[in-house]
């Protein structure tokens, strides 16, 4: 007797193996797929409560800027593997780009009779670590899109985003990309469009954080969110800099707290509009009107002391 369970398939389940059978059949010869990830950061952040399981629920406002880390996806590859061009990234299965992969092969076996490739990853990192700005999420987002491509989009977008949350709470807001207001532990996604175009540079000090002690440091109670919350939620609102620029986490960062005051304040003295530290640190930026004004700023702030000045343009329109 046969063991499992036997699946009868809806339509469009049966139309999305056929076109991903096809389009694996089409892909034999395939090229090297060139992909950006973009990093995001917070325009508000806002730590709702502490969860049952021990996750935090938040209340933020997300939006991609243009400092890009670069992969290559190379397929039929001899075996799945990951090269990095940094000596510090892990180039095994705790990377998220790698994972997201061997992810992605696993749910294409599970939901279609396709067979996967292989694949060779080639990953260029420009966006810090440790930094707050999602780096890994968003490497792992862009395999998975770049994966369903491959095999004509093989998995639903509901299977996608869900199989997005399994690799990290930050990982389906770079599915789509676009600004949005990220409720629950970040899954819970609402569009946010109409906001303005800004420029933002971006510092990176000589050290990362760690999320896990970020919020294992947070104090909920001084974040006064119920008060909050009765000016919230950002619906139908254009996004203010002086009245929405805010993150719960500032407060959670203990010893490095003088660091990131001092760099929003220097930001503020080259003309930023607004400074603030995005998601758990350590990356502070601050809002500029313009290109011109961003990069002036960029030029003055220097590369000094270790750390990495970056200018790069919100993304409101992807």
């Amino acid at each position: 007797m046969a063991h499992g369970t036997n699946h009868r398939l809806d339509q469009s389940t049966t139309q999305r193996i056929d076109k991903a059978t096809t389009q694996r059949r089409n892909n034999a010869t395939a090229q090297p797929i060139a992909l950006l990830a973009p990093a995001k950061i917070n325009l508000f952040l806002h730590v709702v409560g502490r969860r049952a399981d021990g996750y935090h629920d938040l209340y933020s406002l997300m939006c991609c800027v243009s400092l890009y880390d670069r992969l290559v996806l190379t397929p039929d590859a001899p075996q799945n593997r990951i090269v990095c061009d940094r000596p510090d990234l892990p180039c095994d299965e705790t990377n998220l780009a790698f994972k997201a992969l061997l992810a992605y092969n696993e749910a294409l076996v599970r939901h279609t009779v396709v067979s996967p490739a292989k694949f060779n990853i080639h990953l260029f990192k420009n966006i810090p670590m440790g930094a707050g700005l999602g780096g890994g999420s968003s490497d792992a987002a862009a395999v998975l899109k770049a994966l369903n491509a491959f095999y004509g989009h093989a998995l639903s977008r509901v299977q996608l985003h869900a199989l997005a949350l399994r690799l990290g709470a930050d990982v389906p807001f770079f599915i789509d990309g676009t600004p949005a207001i990220a409720e629950g532990v970040g899954e819970r996604l609402t569009p946010c469009p109409n906001l303005p175009s800004l420029w933002a540079v971006l510092i990176y000090p000589d050290f990362g954080l760690s999320t896990a002690k970020i919020f294992k440091n947070l104090k909920l109670g001084l974040t006064k969110f119920k008060k909050k919350l009765r000016y919230f939620p950002f619906k139908n609102e254009f996004f203010s800099v002086p009245h929405h620029l805010h993150n719960d986490l500032e407060a959670a960062v203990g010893d490095c707290f003088p660091v990131i005051e001092a760099l929003k304040q220097e930001l503020v003295r080259q003309g930023a509009i607004g400074a603030l530290m995005t998601g758990s640190g350590s990356t502070v930026y601050g809002l500029f009107a313009n290109e011109e004004a961003a990069e002036k700023a960029q030029i003055a702030l220097g590369q000094s002391n270790g750390r990495q000045v970056f200018v790069g343009r919100l993304l409101t329109e992807v």
